[in-house]
Protein backbone atom coordinates (compact mmCIF):
# COMPACT_ATOMS: atom_id res chain seq x y z
CA UNK A 1 0.00 0.00 0.00
CA UNK A 2 1.26 3.48 -0.82
CA UNK A 3 0.05 6.61 1.73
CA UNK A 4 -0.07 9.78 -0.81
CA UNK A 5 -0.88 12.88 -1.04
CA UNK A 6 -0.48 16.03 -3.78
CA UNK A 7 1.36 19.15 -2.70
CA UNK A 8 3.56 22.00 -3.44
CA UNK A 9 7.46 22.15 -1.71
CA UNK A 10 7.67 25.82 -1.14
CA UNK A 11 11.26 27.11 -2.40
CA UNK A 12 14.06 26.97 0.22
CA UNK A 13 13.82 30.64 1.62
CA UNK A 14 9.88 30.15 1.99
CA UNK A 15 10.95 27.20 4.06
CA UNK A 16 13.62 28.93 6.21
CA UNK A 17 11.69 31.83 7.25
CA UNK A 18 9.00 29.14 8.19
CA UNK A 19 11.56 27.03 10.37
CA UNK A 20 12.71 30.42 11.89
CA UNK A 21 9.29 30.28 13.59
CA UNK A 22 9.80 26.78 15.71
CA UNK A 23 10.07 26.98 19.12
CA UNK A 24 8.64 28.21 22.48
CA UNK A 25 5.66 26.08 22.27
CA UNK A 26 5.30 23.72 24.86
CA UNK A 27 4.11 19.83 23.25
CA UNK A 28 4.77 20.98 19.78
CA UNK A 29 6.72 18.78 17.47
CA UNK A 30 8.02 21.11 14.98
CA UNK A 31 8.04 19.83 10.72
CA UNK A 32 11.41 19.89 9.62
CA UNK A 33 12.61 21.03 6.17
CA UNK A 34 11.62 18.15 4.64
CA UNK A 35 8.45 18.19 6.15
CA UNK A 36 7.10 21.44 4.89
CA UNK A 37 4.46 21.25 1.91
CA UNK A 38 1.33 22.80 0.78
CA UNK A 39 -1.15 20.12 0.80
CA UNK A 40 -3.34 20.11 -2.55
CA UNK A 41 -4.63 16.57 -1.72
CA UNK A 42 -4.42 14.06 0.99
CA UNK A 43 -5.31 10.64 -0.88
CA UNK A 44 -4.26 8.30 1.58
CA UNK A 45 -3.77 4.46 1.47
CA UNK A 46 -4.01 3.36 -2.17
CA UNK A 47 -2.49 0.04 -3.80
CA UNK A 48 0.18 0.29 -6.76
CA UNK A 49 -2.71 0.20 -9.26
CA UNK A 50 -4.69 2.81 -7.86
CA UNK A 51 -1.49 4.39 -7.38
CA UNK A 52 -0.62 4.38 -10.68
CA UNK A 53 -3.96 5.22 -11.79
CA UNK A 54 -3.92 8.77 -9.68
CA UNK A 55 -0.53 9.45 -11.57
CA UNK A 56 -1.16 9.35 -14.46
CA UNK A 57 -4.31 11.64 -14.09
CA UNK A 58 -2.70 14.10 -12.82
CA UNK A 59 -0.37 14.44 -15.69
CA UNK A 60 -3.45 15.22 -17.60
CA UNK A 61 -4.21 18.59 -15.06
CA UNK A 62 -3.11 22.01 -17.03
CA UNK A 63 -3.19 25.37 -14.83
CA UNK A 64 -0.66 28.82 -15.29
CA UNK A 65 1.63 29.53 -12.97
CA UNK A 66 0.51 31.52 -10.11
CA UNK A 67 2.07 33.41 -6.98
CA UNK A 68 1.30 32.80 -3.99
CA UNK A 69 2.40 34.09 -0.46
CA UNK A 70 2.79 32.97 3.00
CA UNK A 71 0.01 35.40 5.28
CA UNK A 72 -0.31 34.60 8.72
CA UNK A 73 -0.65 31.73 11.01
CA UNK A 74 -3.76 29.68 12.53
CA UNK A 75 -4.33 26.45 14.38
CA UNK A 76 -6.49 23.78 14.19
CA UNK A 77 -8.07 21.89 16.73
CA UNK A 78 -9.85 18.29 17.71
CA UNK A 79 -12.89 18.38 19.56
CA UNK A 80 -11.47 22.02 21.20
CA UNK A 81 -8.00 20.40 21.42
CA UNK A 82 -5.53 22.42 19.29
CA UNK A 83 -3.66 19.90 17.58
CA UNK A 84 -1.93 21.92 14.46
CA UNK A 85 -0.39 25.37 14.17
CA UNK A 86 -0.08 26.05 10.40
CA UNK A 87 0.86 29.05 8.25
CA UNK A 88 -1.35 30.16 5.97
CA UNK A 89 -1.13 31.02 2.10
CA UNK A 90 -2.80 33.72 -0.28
CA UNK A 91 -4.38 34.23 -2.81
CA UNK A 92 -7.14 31.06 -1.70
CA UNK A 93 -8.77 31.57 -5.21
CA UNK A 94 -6.03 30.06 -7.60
CA UNK A 95 -4.88 27.17 -5.00
CA UNK A 96 -8.71 26.65 -4.92
CA UNK A 97 -8.79 26.18 -8.31
CA UNK A 98 -6.19 23.77 -8.75
CA UNK A 99 -7.32 21.72 -6.25
CA UNK A 100 -10.16 21.21 -7.55
CA UNK A 101 -8.68 19.51 -10.85
CA UNK A 102 -6.66 17.26 -8.18
CA UNK A 103 -10.09 16.57 -6.78
CA UNK A 104 -11.33 15.49 -9.73
CA UNK A 105 -8.65 13.62 -10.99
CA UNK A 106 -8.68 11.63 -7.81
CA UNK A 107 -12.11 11.02 -7.93
CA UNK A 108 -12.02 9.88 -11.88
CA UNK A 109 -9.65 7.50 -10.23
CA UNK A 110 -12.17 5.90 -7.97
CA UNK A 111 -10.82 7.74 -4.85
CA UNK A 112 -14.00 9.76 -2.59
CA UNK A 113 -14.62 13.49 -3.43
CA UNK A 114 -12.57 15.75 -0.99
CA UNK A 115 -14.91 16.07 2.02
CA UNK A 116 -13.18 18.90 3.81
CA UNK A 117 -13.31 22.79 2.94
CA UNK A 118 -10.19 23.76 1.19
CA UNK A 119 -8.00 26.03 3.48
CA UNK A 120 -4.46 26.37 1.89
CA UNK A 121 -1.87 26.23 4.66
CA UNK A 122 1.78 24.87 5.37
CA UNK A 123 1.89 22.81 8.51
CA UNK A 124 4.57 24.05 11.52
CA UNK A 125 3.84 22.00 14.15
CA UNK A 126 1.54 18.88 15.13
CA UNK A 127 0.68 18.16 19.11
CA UNK A 128 -0.11 14.90 21.19
CA UNK A 129 -3.44 14.56 22.51
CA UNK A 130 -3.28 16.95 25.43
CA UNK A 131 -2.95 19.39 22.83
CA UNK A 132 -1.04 22.97 23.13
CA UNK A 133 -1.42 26.16 24.19
CA UNK A 134 -0.79 28.45 21.04
CA UNK A 135 -2.17 31.60 21.84
CA UNK A 136 1.04 33.55 22.22
CA UNK A 137 2.16 32.04 19.52
CA UNK A 138 -0.46 33.16 17.36
CA UNK A 139 -0.73 36.56 18.97
CA UNK A 140 3.40 36.76 17.99
CA UNK A 141 3.09 35.94 14.68
CA UNK A 142 -0.10 37.07 13.57
CA UNK A 143 1.29 39.47 11.15
CA UNK A 144 3.53 36.63 9.19
CA UNK A 145 4.26 37.34 5.44
CA UNK A 146 6.45 36.19 3.08
CA UNK A 147 7.63 37.42 -0.63
CA UNK A 148 5.49 36.06 -3.13
CA UNK A 149 6.66 32.44 -4.64
CA UNK A 150 5.58 30.96 -7.96
CA UNK A 151 3.72 27.77 -8.13
CA UNK A 152 5.19 26.39 -11.62
CA UNK A 153 3.94 22.80 -10.52
CA UNK A 154 3.24 20.55 -7.64
CA UNK A 155 4.08 16.40 -6.94
CA UNK A 156 2.52 13.55 -6.03
CA UNK A 157 4.13 12.51 -2.33
CA UNK A 158 4.33 9.25 -1.24
CA UNK A 159 4.69 9.42 3.15
CA UNK A 160 6.14 6.89 5.25
CA UNK A 161 5.88 6.15 8.74
CA UNK A 162 8.44 5.47 11.44
CA UNK A 163 9.62 5.55 14.23
CA UNK A 164 10.83 9.59 14.14
CA UNK A 165 7.49 10.43 12.44
CA UNK A 166 6.82 10.66 8.87
CA UNK A 167 9.22 11.00 5.99
CA UNK A 168 7.52 12.56 2.83
CA UNK A 169 9.12 11.40 -0.89
CA UNK A 170 7.95 13.07 -4.26
CA UNK A 171 7.00 9.67 -6.33
CA UNK A 172 6.26 12.50 -9.26
CA UNK A 173 6.47 15.97 -10.53
CA UNK A 174 3.60 17.88 -12.48
CA UNK A 175 4.87 21.22 -14.02
CA UNK A 176 2.40 23.85 -14.78
CA UNK A 177 1.32 24.77 -18.22
CA UNK A 178 4.46 24.86 -20.53
CA UNK A 179 6.31 21.95 -19.10
CA UNK A 180 6.80 18.18 -19.25
CA UNK A 181 5.21 15.22 -16.52
CA UNK A 182 7.58 13.10 -15.25
CA UNK A 183 5.32 10.42 -12.85
CA UNK A 184 7.65 7.96 -11.52
CA UNK A 185 5.87 5.28 -9.64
Amino acid sequence: MHRLFVAIRPPAAIRSLLLSLSGGVEGARWQDDAQLHLTLRFIGEVDRHRANDIADLLAGIRFAPFDVRIEGVGSFDRKGVVDTLWAGVQPRDLLAQLHRKIDRACVRAGLAPEGRTYLPHVTLARFGRSGGLVDGFLAVHAGLSSPAFRVDGFSLFESRIGHDGARYEAVADYPGEGGSAAPAL
